[in-house]
Formats: C-alpha cells, structure tokens, sequence
C-alpha cells in the first residue's frame, strides 16, 4: 500500500469532479493551504476503480456527474472502504439531497459557492476523522502485543519497563499523523530521546530540528522560529531562515515550553492553527508543514492556575500526550542503564573500565535520583573517573551521593512534614531566602545544576542564571 511521506496530508485526498476547471482552482487553494497530497479525477465512473489502487485519506465527490452521481457512489465508497470520510460537493443547496446523502453515509456535504474557508475547514475536518480513526484502529493491533513492532526505532532509549514499552507501541500508532505531541516529564528522563523516538517513526522526510526555548525573549523566539529578512531590524545584514523552514516536512521540537513568554505563545498558538507564520520584517505569510513536538518538565495545572500559560494553546500542543516516568519509578532499568554508561566510557577513553552492575544497581537503589537518568550518566561517568578507569566499586559513588553528615539511606525525597524551616529574630529577604535556597541544593547535588534545579522546582536556566549573576 503506496503512501508518501514528503507531502501532506500523508495519504493522498481524492477530489472527483467531471469540471475539470473547479478541480485545478480547488487543487490551488488547497495547495495555499498546506494541503499538496491531492489526486484530481474528472471520470466519476473511475472512482472506485481509483480507490482500489491505494490508499487515501479522504475523498470528495460531486453531486451530479455525467455516469455516475455522487450520490450513487456514496453507498459503494462506504461499503469497499469504511474508514474513507466522504465528502460530498455541490453547486446547489438542497436540502433534500444534503438529507439523502448524510443518510447514506455521506461525512459532511458542501456548497461550492460557500467561501473557500468552509470547504477547507471540511476537508480538514475528514482528514483529522481518517487519522483518528487509524490511530484507533492501529492502537487496538498494538494493545495485547509485548513488544513495539519496530524496536529498532528506540534503541537510543535504554529501558525494559513495561510503562515505557507501552509508551513505545503508543508512538509507533500515532507516529504517521501531523498532529502535536507533549511529552511531559521531570527533568533528565530522557524527552529529547523521545521526540526524536517520534520523528523517526514518523518516517518523515524532513530533518528532527531540536531547540530549548527557555530563555528566550519574544523577539529572540521569533527570530530563532520564523527568521527574517534583510534589514527587518538592526544588524540583519542578511536574511535568515528560522527552524520553522529547517523543519520543513519534518519535526520541530520545542524544549522547555512551559518557560514561553505569553507574547511568545500567542505566536506558536497562529502556527498551530494556521500552519503558517511570518519571518520578522515580512508581511507575507508562509506555509509551514513541519510536525510540532513540545516538552516540559513544568506542571500545566500549576501553570494555568497561575495565569502563566494559555489555556487554548495547551490544548493544542496536547493532540497526543507522553508522560515519561522518573527513573525512581523503574528501578529495574539500573543494570540495563549503568551497563550502557560503563560501554559510553570505555568507548569515549579507549579504557576497558570493569564494574559489577548488578553490585552497583543494589547500592543506588535507595539513592532518589532527582536528576534521573541524565544525573546517572554523570554518575557513572565520574564514578569512573576517580577509579582512574580499572574498576568502579560502590565506595566510588558514595563520594558523589553522600555530603557531610549523612549517608546514602538518608538522601531520600523529604516532604513537608519531615522538613521545615526555622528563622531567627531578623527575618531575610526573599532575595536571601532565594539565594540559600539555590546554593543549598547545589550543595546536595555536588554542583549538578540541574539535580538542583529540579530538587527545588525551579528550571536549570534559573540556577544557572543565579550563578552568573553571583559567581
């Protein structure tokens, strides 16, 4: 079965009109639209022959055609392919023929003369339906199956949990559609690996384009995303294409969103919608085909609740939605995780570093891991280090784990009742407060920006930011 992967939708829509002047003009506007994956018909009575030869998403037929009328062919459609949406087109406005053709089975059935807004909005309506509906159709293959039928696909995700093979058989049944992913996840489990997971499931043609927008200012975003022309600002010499452009018929992956200005985000939400933005300086509209995939280790009710993120671009980024566990949730992944970190070593040195895994996994299985596995890898890596790369013991990561004053069983998640904070006769500042707060964490993490940025829900940007600023 023939699909393409350059073009959108992915399958072909089929147009069936014996005008064959209306089929280029609707063709055009389609095109204008981001819609190029078209097929042109003008012999209705080759309609079903057609269908037969491969597979379409959706197809949209006329009312009345010499041979065959669109209402004879709605029956045969539904019946030789069920999961096709039929859309049926008309010059006239009849009730009586809209009634007859929804009853046969007919998805939606449009007047030509309606504003070409009304026939676009149609046709992406039944090309949402048909993905949906294959989407469905592929996660209820994949649902009593143990394993992803391509494992091939996530061989960068070390793991053997059950929660992240399900995650994997979730991806390749949603891979081949346009639709957005959020993946969500503390920071360091890996949601990079996971988008890019995505994109090569996708089988899309166009290049995986990665970018952490946290950080960024409104201006900066949109320069990063949608470029610019020449003379559009101070110092733009020459024009410059955004990511937006680089991820054309591919993916572009948005770290960090839930740190988007709202500025920035009433931005992103034109480019869902629409599918097109503007390059700074321009007033032309462009078409954009890439997939959007976005990432956050930010709580979106928190987020929402405080004012900070749009509620209606959220539900956009959420077309399917990746939860990705902390490693303390899949212990089980230690020995897989720590074996695959001694190979990057031994790889990066040229050493032949040695290790008893399974020795290694049962002393850190108390350890919280707030980091997860980006904090492991690092772990293991220094681990590796300080035995001068002959042999890691136990006793190499308990000078990483433990600060002065506790051992490795204490450093465990402490909640606010088995924790508080106690002021004397002068209160501080929230300044000060902030500032020994941060430095605490970096304390407890050995410097790990990160572990300490997530110790304390605050973005590794903030921590790093603070450390420029005090040294």
């Amino acid at each position: 079965m023939s699909k393409s992967t350059g073009q959108t939708p992915r399958y072909p829509l089929l147009l069936v009109d014996d005008e064959d002047s209306w089929l280029q003009s609707f063709r055009a506007t389609l095109r204008s639209q981001g819609i190029d994956n078209v097929v042109l018909l003008s012999d209705g009575t080759k309609t079903m022959e057609t269908l037969a030869q491969r597979q379409f998403c959706a197809v949209a037929v006329d009312l009345m055609m010499p041979g065959v009328s669109g209402e004879e062919l709605i029956p045969q459609i539904v019946e030789e392919h069920p999961e096709l949406p039929v859309l049926v087109i008309s010059g006239l406005n009849e009730i009586k023929a809209v009634v007859n053709c929804i009853r046969k089975g007919a998805f939606d059935f449009i007047v030509k003369t309606e504003d070409r807004n009304t026939l676009i909005a149609g046709v992406r309506h039944a090309i949402e339906i048909f993905e949906l509906r294959q989407e469905n159709k592929s996660l209820q293959q994949r649902f009593f199956k143990d394993s992803p039928d391509r494992p091939e696909l996530f061989s960068e995700i070390v793991t053997a949990h059950k929660d992240m093979i399900s995650i994997f058989k979730y991806i390749e049944a949603i891979a081949e559609t346009s639709r957005p992913v959020l993946i969500t996840g503390e920071s360091g489990v890996g949601k990079e690996l996971v988008a890019r997971a995505v994109h090569n499931a996708s089988g899309r043609k166009g290049n995986f384009v990665p970018v952490n927008v946290a950080g960024l200012d409104d201006n900066v975003f949109s320069d990063t995303l949608f470029g610019h022309k020449k003379g559009a600002f101070t110092g733009a010499s020459e024009a410059r294409i955004g990511l937006v452009e680089k991820a054309k018929n591919g993916t572009l992956f948005l770290d960090e969103i839930g740190d988007l200005s709202q500025a920035s985000q009433t931005k992103l939400l034109r480019l869902l919608q629409e599918h097109e933005f503007m390059p700074l300086g321009s007033d032309m509209a462009k078409r954009s085909s890439a997939r959007i995939i976005t990432a956050t280790h930010q709580s979106f009710k928190a987020m929402q609740e405080q004012g900070k993120f749009r509620k209606d671009l959220f539900f956009r980024l959420r077309g399917h939605m990746l939860n990705i566990p902390p490693l303390r949730e899949r212990r089980g992944d230690l020995p897989l995780l720590i074996s695959h970190f001694l190979n990057e070593v031994q790889a990066e040195t040229s050493s032949e570093v040695e290790a008893d895994v399974h020795e290694l996994s049962a002393f850190l299985d108390n350890y919280p891991f707030p980091g997860n596995v980006r904090e492991l890898q690092h772990l293991v890596h220094d681990a590796a280090s300080i035995c001068g790369y002959k042999e890691v013991k136990p006793e190499h990561f308990k000078k990483l784990l433990v600060v002065p004053g506790e051992s490795l069983e204490t450093v465990a998640p402490v909640s606010d009742s088995e924790e508080s904070v106690t002021f004397g006769i002068r209160l501080p500042t929230l300044q000060e407060v902030r500032a020994r707060l941060i430095d605490e964490a970096l304390r407890r993490t050995k410097g790990n920006q990160s572990s300490a940025a997530q110790l304390i829900g605050v973005t590794r940007q903030a921590v790093s930011k603070y450390l420029k600023k005090n040294g």
